[in-house]
């Protein structure tokens, strides 16, 4: 393993050294993307197949920097075992996960001194996924770091939203 390190460091330069490898900046996500096994990165980060730089990890879950971070200090927390996404997720692995992005949001905090911190998660195209294994973004905040919220804060119509609630509930069937 030292032997293959070194020969990999001597061949060029790397972002750095992750979990014992070397760590070579892909070209672009695509090429990121293509290094996990059987078409999850996050999986082969796991596994410990793909490099990463681990911020906290225990028997169920695992919190990385992204490599594509948002501000200083971005990181993601994901399940050891796979799952696409939310409704994929069992309300045990979701408890797992919860509390290492507790843990991991004081790490940051402690250290980077963050105005604030965001908890983040997309699930499905249509709301930005674009690894399909289960995650969450921990994303500290800065002052004046450009981040914008992506809707307006508006007060919705009470009527909608009560009409909504019971859907929801069970009450009604969707119109």
């Amino acid at each position: 393993m030292i032997t293959d390190l070194r020969a990999r460091r001597q061949r060029g330069p790397s972002v750095g050294t992750l979990a014992g490898m070397a760590f070579d900046r892909p070209a672009n996500l695509e090429e990121l993307l293509a290094q996990g096994r059987d078409g999850c990165v996050f999986c082969a980060v796991a596994r410990g197949d793909s490099p990463a730089w681990v911020v906290h990890s225990d028997e169920h879950t695992l919190a990385f920097m992204d490599l594509l971070p948002m501000t200083r200090g971005h990181c993601l927390v994901i399940p050891r075992r796979h799952h696409d996404d939310i409704w994929d997720l069992d309300a045990e692995t979701a408890g797992h996960v919860m509390e290492a992005a507790t843990i991991v949001a004081h790490k940051i905090r402690d250290t980077l001194r963050p105005a604030g911190l965001n908890l983040l998660n997309n699930n499905g195209r249509a709301a930005d996924q674009s690894q399909f294994h289960f995650h969450i973004h921990v994303i500290p905040r800065y002052g004046r770091d450009r981040l914008l919220h992506p809707w307006e804060r508006t007060f919705g119509d009470p009527a909608e939203i009560a009409a909504v609630a019971d859907i929801i509930n069970g009450a009604r069937a969707e119109p």
